[in-house]
């Protein structure tokens, strides 16, 4: 249990962080309270941004000035015209060990990355089949379903059985971290030895995350090629959501030729053609100057601590309080959870709960808000849609808050949701 004043403390060493990557520091007080973390948080994050353009204004889209020497804090970039060539020297955002290496490409946003990604392998493959989990990200299943036309949909279902047995047509598994719990360990479970690729998103996972060294030494055990498409801007940014920020990292990239008849070793090549073609490439501007240091790693494993305990308790809490009007409890993550109307819920209807729901809470005083994304300082609600059930909820983004007033948050949010969703209506 962390209390109010360990919290404030632990959240004043996180700006304290920030505010140091500044030329001119800001002349913050100590917070005391959620919203003081908040505002300070977003205040420095906006000034970091605004200090990075009035310092690197040489560094142009045309690449006019062949003196600018672009940098955001310990990554420094090279390129040329519109950062087709964009190269990225600085720290990694994941932890790799037991030698093992990653190529890097950069891009606009997470979805930038695995756009570039899923289109560059029609260069590899003619066809084919991409295997999907239950609960993977609804806009990488529009994203299949609509313009990825030489890879044919395989939604799977547990338990996966032989899912992963071979086939005629070459296989690529696409493990997404949002996945519903249970399908990791299943997956982990299952000889992989058949699959062509491997597709994950760490996205909802910590960059130096157990589980994602779980999937490197999985896809190493089976000598199947992996890509780590992620989106920085949700655990990578402490809270801030410094920038859009995406990245597709191929590991061991020179090590995944198996002499099949489809090679993989030319992905990140082709994924960073398609990255050029698709105007899709990162902005300097957006890479966290405050990454890398050993404050930031231990600052940022204590934040995702103290969320995945919130998540676990609030799960708890639902799973007892308003269980028939809890959709989802049990992500894979622990992020964020969905909760379900007494009636269906379409797209604007869901909308507008998680509205009044914010609306509501914060008038009493707590830290909540209607906003997209996950891993704020404040509890986040909007709609949500499963894609493969085609049904509609609202999702509840756990935030890091002090114990005591998450579960404050938490009675409020399942009292709001009761009252609002009896048998006589919604809304």
């Amino acid at each position: 249990m962390e209390t109010i004043e360990a919290y404030l403390e632990r959240k004043h060493w996180e700006l304290g962080l920030l505010n140091d990557c500044l030329r001119r520091r800001l002349d913050l007080a100590r917070p005391q309270s959620a919203e003081e973390v908040v505002r300070s948080k977003f205040r420095i994050t906006a000034a970091l941004r605004a200090e990075h353009e009035l310092h690197a204004w040489r560094a142009t889209e045309t690449a006019w000035s062949q003196t600018s020497d672009p940098a955001s804090g310990p990554f420094e970039f090279s390129y040329d015209y519109q950062r087709a060539d964009l190269t990225v020297r600085g720290p990694s955002f994941y932890d790799f060990d037991g030698g093992m290496t990653g190529t890097s490409v950069y891009t606009s946003s997470g979805m930038a990355a695995i756009s570039a990604v899923l289109l560059a392998s029609a260069q590899i493959v003619e066809k084919a089949d991409i295997l999907v989990l239950p609960g993977a990200y609804g806009e990488t299943l529009e994203l299949i379903r609509g313009l990825v036309r030489h890879l044919r949909f395989v939604a799977l279902k547990l338990p996966l059985g032989d899912a992963f047995a071979p086939t005629s047509s070459p296989r690529i598994l696409l493990l997404d971290s949002c996945s519903v719990a249970g399908v990791f360990e299943a997956v982990l479970r299952c000889d992989g030895s058949a699959l062509d690729l491997l597709i994950c998103d760490t996205t909802c996972f910590a960059g130096r995350s157990g589980r994602i060294r779980r999937v490197l030494s999985w896809a190493r055990r089976y000598k199947i090629p992996l890509v780590l498409v992620r989106s920085h801007n949700k655990l990578d940014s402490l809270g801030a959501e410094y920038g859009r920020l995406g990245s597709a990292v191929f590991v061991n990239d020179d090590e995944h030729e198996r002499g099949a008849a489809h090679s993989w070793t030319r992905l990140s090549a082709e994924t960073r053609n398609a990255v050029r073609l698709l105007g899709g490439a990162a902005l300097p501007a957006h890479f966290p100057p405050f990454v890398g240091s050993a404050a930031y790693w231990g600052l940022t494993k204590r934040r995702v601590a103290a969320i995945l305990r919130n998540g676990r308790s609030m799960a708890r809490y639902f799973a007892a309080e308003i269980p028939a009007l809890s959709a989802e409890l049990h992500y894979t993550h622990g992020l964020y959870v969905t909760l379900r109307g007494a009636r269906p819920l379409d797209e604007a209807s869901a909308r507008q709960t998680a509205e009044d729901l914010s609306r509501d809470l914060r008038a009493e005083g707590f830290p909540i808000r209607h906003a997209g994304s996950f891993g704020f300082d404040f509890a986040a609600t909007e709609w949500f849609h499963d894609a493969i059930t085609d049904q509609y909820s609202v999702r509840v983004a756990v935030s890091d808050l002090a114990t005591e007033l998450w579960g404050d948050l938490t009675v409020a949010i399942a009292r709001w949701w009761r009252a609002h969703q009896s048998a006589g209506g919604q809304g």
